[in-house]
């Protein structure tokens, strides 16, 4: 089963969160896809992967640049792993019929907006009817990630 790390945002902004989060993954040599809600937002998350620091940027690449085996981050609106992935963010309320293709789902979810919230509670009990390991991450006063539930069979064992 897979593992779904829920992450609400509160403090943070998607935009500060994901690149945060893809430099971890990338930092352990996985391989990413980023599953957006529109093709115009795919284009957006790639712009901010290159300018979201001044200096440094996040490999990526989209359907427009192709070569998808090549790219560890991945940005895409459709339900793909074209690069062979480990790990799925799924923003934009994004849901993959296929979770089992990835080792780790994170749907990231702004905890500002009540639907998006309601939104994530729906996802969150359909993953763990689905049996998969679920975790829910929150920041601290500080703005680090802490995890603060955590269920399913590996959370049992």
């Amino acid at each position: 089963m897979v593992e779904v790390r829920f992450y609400h945002l509160v403090r943070t902004t998607l935009e500060r969160a994901l690149p945060e989060l893809l430099e971890k993954c990338v930092d352990r040599g996985w391989r990413a896809v980023v599953m957006a809600g529109s093709e115009e937002r795919v284009e957006q998350l790639a712009h901010l992967l290159w300018t979201y620091h001044d200096r440094s940027f996040l490999p990526h690449g989209t359907r427009r640049d192709g070569e998808p085996d090549r790219q560890p981050i991945w940005l895409t609106d459709e339900d793909e792993n074209p690069n062979g992935a480990k790990v799925l963010f799924a923003v934009d309320g994004a849901v993959s019929a296929h979770p089992d293709r990835f080792d780790r789902i994170c749907d990231l979810f702004d905890g500002n907006d009540p639907e998006a919230l309601e939104a994530a509670r729906g996802r969150w009990r359909a993953m763990k009817a689905a049996g998969h390991t679920l975790a829910y991450w929150q920041q601290d006063e500080a703005g680090r990630w802490r995890e603060k539930q955590r269920t399913g069979p590996a959370a049992e064992a």
